[in-house]
């Protein structure tokens, strides 16, 4: 088995339209949507808005989130 050092050495010997092929890949594999983390995430959204829509969630301003 190649260790990931002489992967590397081997892609950057690769044309560069080849390399593109396997960074794209690469960074699809790093990218894959997760059905329960994303169902997490509606459920929180959802309770945030509630939680906005009844006041008990403190908002700030676009000045208040940016200022330095």
């Amino acid at each position: 088995m190649s260790t990931p050092r002489v992967i590397l050495e081997q892609a950057l010997k690769l044309r560069p339209v080849d390399r593109y092929f396997i960074i794209e890949g690469l960074l699809k594999s790093l990218d894959e949507p997760n059905k329960t983390i994303d169902e997490i995430w509606a459920l929180e959204a959802e309770k945030r808005l509630q939680a906005f829509k009844e006041g008990r969630l403190k908002t700030l301003t676009y000045d208040e989130v940016f200022e330095n």
